[in-house]
């Protein structure tokens, strides 16, 4: 490989962006100037997209007018909902389904077909319409695979106090609804993440913002982006179910050539400090529930690993455990992400519009030279 190849784009700046910055060797994430940890514990999920729409942090009356416009929007279609239903008949894979599900909201979109798609006050307008769908199409995909009536959205609670309404039927208390939402705000934008790039290389050849929304929910699908969340569950209970220590069985584990999910990242080389904030959430939540075996699990694992390999966790290693001691069912951890990483993603595609030159960058041929032609008889 030459020198002055970046695979992957791994080093290369492409853009320049007010919204996120990451220092990966300080372990530091900042939204718009706002550390990750004032915001995750001070700031509601949708205090956190107003800032990254709009560039400040909304006073009382602007949030309140902000969350009322986004609360508003929640209802689906007849049409979706019918959607929502053949989907979950067909037993689709959670992440597929929501990708298939924001791409048709466009068509009950009144927006939709605005001639000026890089129309600022129409993608403000896009966008909480589908910030405020996600969460009701995914609760009503999971209630509807399970065989349970749809629990139709309400307007007097909060982004993440709904969802959970609308995922288990009932009203979550205080402490899970606030857990909730600063996961929901840990997860909101983290630079230019590959879902995030997609959803810009969409919008730099001025296509709509649902398309850019799908481009990245296609690009977070996928394992090496958005699925180990749910892989670092699936390690956690395959782990209690082997009755072996979690220090052996990792180090069993990595003997036969298996991979622990939930360690590393490509832009820190220290703790994700989003995986620092979500432990101490892991850690309150066995607590209240009286049981401590996960969280007990992940710092087994995590010292271990730490000691031997030299990794530290990501994000998604105590987003496992904080989710699962919530009783989320661990397929739909991916969709949650993209439930909430959707503010980042039209931020960005906000930000691309306002700049906006089409992303195309080159690669070199490598391939065969001077080749001759052959008649197809004669092949």
């Amino acid at each position: 490989m030459s020198d002055d190849l970046k695979r992957g784009l791994e080093g290369v700046l492409v853009a320049e962006s007010e919204l996120s910055y990451i220092d990966g060797d300080a372990g530091q994430l900042v939204y718009r100037g706002h550390t990750i940890e004032d915001l995750a514990r001070n700031a509601s999920y949708e205090e956190v997209v107003y800032l990254l729409w709009h560039g400040e942090l909304p006073t009382r009356e602007q949030l309140d007018e902000f969350s009322t416009a986004m609360a508003e929007e929640r209802e689906l279609d007849d049409a979706v909902l019918d959607e929502i239903r053949a989907l979950a008949a067909a037993d689709e894979v959670p992440m597929a389904a929501l990708r298939t599900i924001v791409s048709s909201l466009s068509a009950y979109d009144d927006d939709a077909d605005h001639e000026d798609v890089t129309d600022l006050k129409t993608n403000i307008k896009k966008g909480c319409r589908i910030t405020a769908k996600i969460p009701t199409a995914l609760a009503a995909f999971n209630r509807l695979r399970n065989g349970e009536d749809v629990v139709h959205p309400r307007t007097d609670l909060s982004h993440a106090a709904n969802f959970l309404y609308m995922l288990n039927g009932e009203e979550p208390d205080d402490v899970l609804a606030e857990t909730f939402d600063m996961a929901l705000v840990l997860h909101a934008d983290h630079g230019l993440n590959a879902s995030t790039f997609s959803a810009m290389v969409t919008a730099s050849t001025l296509s709509d913002l649902h398309s850019a929304v799908t481009s990245a929910i296609g690009t977070l699908a996928g394992s090496l982006h958005g699925g180990a969340n749910a892989n670092v569950m699936r390690m956690l209970k395959e782990i209690d179910e082997s009755d072996k220590d979690p220090t052996q069985w990792v180090e069993d584990a990595l003997e036969s050539g298996r991979r622990v999910p939930g360690f590393g990242h490509r832009v820190y080389n220290v703790k994700d400090p989003r995986a620092k904030i979500l432990g101490e959430k892991s850690e309150a939540l066995g607590e209240a529930a009286g049981d401590m075996k996960w969280y007990d699990y992940s710092v087994a694992i995590e010292d271990y690993i730490g000691e031997e390999k030299g990794l530290a966790p990501n994000v998604d290693f105590y987003s496992a455990s904080t989710y699962y001691q919530m009783g989320i069912p661990v397929d739909i951890y991916t969709p949650i992400f993209a439930m909430s990483r959707v503010g980042g993603w039209i931020a960005h595609v906000i930000e691309q519009f306002e700049d906006n030159r089409l992303i195309r960058p080159r690669a070199r041929y490598v391939g065969k030279e001077d080749q001759t032609f052959t008649p197809i008889d004669e092949r």
